[in-house]
């Protein structure tokens, strides 16, 4: 039952001149990567001459228009209400015809990952300015998962990727704009800007992949947040008013999810990519650090003294959390997959070349908009296999496999648990990065970025180079304009002495899920009561943690808090962790997660008792538990569903209501002969992570 955790061998990491290197390739992006009119099938381009057309058009010819969609409000005269509004926030006549570009950013003030982005929604601004078109900044919500890590907050997590969708999609509509640029930063927001952006009526979403590391400690402190609002007046006589209404539940929904996931104290309605790591006496700390520092002083290990100061020195200011944890993953797999500029994955929030890929964007836009170049003409199956490779070699968060397989469905293909086994069963893992490893994503920075990633793992033969991306040229044309990896790194290792041969993601089924009795707690909040008072009571067991699935939690929160309190104690070796929640990209140790049917539906890991045996075997990708199915009927009979956590609110309405809308779509596209957009996750089975040198398990 025991995961072999190997030491990394002490590294020295190259100082070279990247940074420098990135400031001259960056500004050349605008003559290098020279967009072309393209006509895309799959992840082939076929290139035709480039079409010249100004920023403002008046082709009588509505495809050739680049603002075709905000004329509908800027054209007849009929939208005279419609105009005033756009008169009144400062529009001339000759703004009137040109293109329209929201610009949606996940800016609020009570998280490191995203604290910083109004300064680059500005420098976004300025730069489809200068692009020659009108941008319109307006702001969606996000959650913090490390603020509510551990805490009922977090049920709130999972679902705010669809609040913010939403949000985007409806302003993006309602307001009629041509093209989108967003500005995510957290893990959630920054899947969440692609998944839905298929769903609106724009030529294109364009992605500013924002990295960030950590989550800093507040006191007392008023934090602002934003959420969305619709201009009826703007809309008023157009298809987009049909958004309108339904706007109020978006607000709505939105201020209680902020309001209960950060675990604010009250509420005023009034109307109207990465960090550095933190350093402490010689040492590097993340947010990671200020999780499992938990598990050493419960554990006797160091003081609280020791504790206090490593929790206020993790996080030292703007950014997502440093590792390849989820955010970087999501970021990574997102620049590979061409949804968003070369670099934007790698260079540290507070750079200034930062502002410069900012300003960028609305160029690139533009171009795209010429091109009439569209996101399903880049997300196809060749590019998503290129995402799910970089997950691979990455070693990267288990959420990638949710948030993908979303990505797929969004744009009507499918992704399913076997393709991501077949990947890992193909690609080694090859990255030293936490939470696993040694380095974090700023020192991916300085050895390249994730473009000598890419250009490394094409040369290797694992990526398609033949995918269009967001500049206009394949992935494999944006390769050879950038550096290889610096030499003498070694956070990427060679295909000869790799971290593992195969990815560290393993689909496993069984009738439940290292052998070890059971020691059963419902939620996460009575396994940290637990621990807290005896560490070494958990020695050599498989811990189960219940109750905390899509409808159980609700939400699925994430196992960061129970995963870390083992890792800090030092029992990362002997113990084992099975739950139906899910798992953050910083969880490791020998841990078992998403298992289903979850325990409020009565599902295997709903019916263990405390003593049970549990054998997991990897290498049969099987998990189990010691039970006769005469013994498991039994207890199956005995079983009575615990009460729902939640029966109003947001919570309800998604997890409960929507339960209730998917008995009846099934029933449609039965009646119909279709099959409904509806994923259904197979029964009895969890997905997996060996992440790293044997030395952990993610499942």
């Amino acid at each position: 039952m025991q995961a072999a955790l190997l030491s990394p061998p002490s590294h020295t990491l190259p100082r070279s001149s990247t940074t420098d290197t990135v400031k001259t390739l960056i500004p050349s992006l605008r003559r290098s990567l020279s967009p072309r009119a393209a006509t895309i099938r799959a992840s082939s381009a076929v290139t035709t001459p480039p079409k010249t057309a100004a920023t403002t058009t008046t082709s009588a010819d509505p495809s050739q228009k680049l603002n075709k969609y905000s004329s509908r409000i800027t054209e007849p005269k009929s939208q005279g209400g419609s105009q005033a509004i756009l008169y009144g926030v400062g529009l001339s006549d000759e703004d009137m015809g040109k293109p329209q570009i929201g610009i949606s950013s996940v800016w609020y003030e009570g998280n490191t990952c995203n604290m910083h982005l109004l300064k680059l929604a500005e420098a976004v601004k300025e730069g489809v300015e200068l692009a020659g078109m009108v941008g319109f900044r307006f702001n969606t919500i996000g959650v913090s998962d490390a603020i509510s890590m551990g805490t009922r907050g977090m049920c709130f997590s999972l679902q705010s990727r669809d609040l913010i969708a939403d949000s985007i999609e409806t302003v993006m509509a309602a307001q009629w704009y041509d093209g989108n640029i967003s500005i995510p930063g957290c893990d959630k927001n920054v899947f969440v800007i692609v998944v839905k952006l298929h769903w609106f009526m724009l030529d294109f979403l364009f992605s500013l992949v924002e990295e960030v590391k950590g989550v800093r400690l507040a006191g007392m402190v008023g934090f602002r947040f934003n959420t969305d609002g619709v201009s009826d007046a703007s809309c008023m006589g157009t298809r987009g008013m049909r958004f309108s209404l339904q706007s109020r539940d978006l607000i709505a929904d939105s201020i209680e999810i902020v309001m209960a996931a950060q675990l604010y104290d009250g509420n005023i309605s009034i109307p109207g990519c990465d960090k550095n790591p933190g350093h402490f006496q010689g040492h590097i700390y993340d947010i990671i650090s200020a999780f499992q520092v938990y598990g050493e002083y419960v554990s006797g290990s160091i003081s609280d003294e020791h504790r206090s100061n490593v929790v206020r020195n993790s996080c030292p200011g703007a950014g997502a959390c440093g590792g390849m944890y989820t955010a970087n993953t999501m970021a990574s797999a997102i620049e590979a997959m061409g949804m968003s500029l070369p670099y934007s994955s790698s260079t540290p929030a507070e750079d200034p070349l930062k502002l410069d890929e900012c300003r960028l964007a609305g160029k690139y836009l533009l171009d795209l908009i010429k091109m009439d170049l569209k996101p399903r003409d880049i997300i196809t199956p060749k590019s998503l296999r290129n995402a799910m490779v970089v997950v691979m070699a990455l070693g990267g968060s288990t959420n990638a496999v949710l948030h993908l397989i979303a990505i797929a469905r969004s744009v009507g293909l499918e992704l399913t648990l076997d393709d991501f086994q077949k990947v890992s069963d193909e690609v080694p893992f090859l990255a030293d990065l936490k939470p696993s490893g040694r380095y974090v994503m700023e020192d991916v920075h300085k050895i390249g970025g994730t473009p000598a990633i890419i250009r490394h793992l094409l040369e290797l033969g694992f990526l398609d180079g033949d995918c269009m991306t967001v500049t206009g040229k394949t992935l494999a044309e944006n390769a050879i304009l950038f550096p290889s990896l610096a030499e003498g790194q070694q956070i990427i290792r060679p295909l000869t002495n790799p971290i593992k041969e195969t990815g560290h993601l393993q689909i496993l089924y069984g009738n439940l899920a290292p052998q070890g009795p059971a020691l059963v707690f419902e939620g996460e909040e009575a396994m940290i009561a637990a621990i807290s008072e005896d560490p070494m009571s958990f020695k050599g067991k498989v811990v189960v943690i219940r109750g905390e699935g899509p409808k159980g939690g609700p939400g699925m929160p994430e196992m960061l808090t129970p995963t870390s309190a083992i890792m800090g104690a030092g029992l990362g070796k002997d113990v084992a962790l099975l739950t139906d929640g899910r798992f953050s990209g910083g969880s490791h140790g020998y841990v078992v997660g998403h298992i289903c049917p979850e325990a409020q539906e009565g599902g295997p890991i709903g019916l263990v008792e405390n003593g049970d045996i549990i054998t997991i075997d990897i290498r049969e990708r099987r998990m189990d538990v010691r039970l006769t199915d005469e013994e498991m009927a039994e207890r199956r009979k005995k079983w009575t569903p615990p009460a729902y956590k939640a029966d109003r609110g947001v919570l309800y309405k998604i997890y409960f209501l929507s339960g209730l809308l998917g008995v009846l779509l099934r029933f449609i596209g039965a009646l119909l002969g279709t099959s409904p957009f509806i994923h259904r996750v197979p029964k009895q089975f969890a997905f997996a992570i060996e992440s790293s040198r044997k030395r952990h398990i993610f499942l």
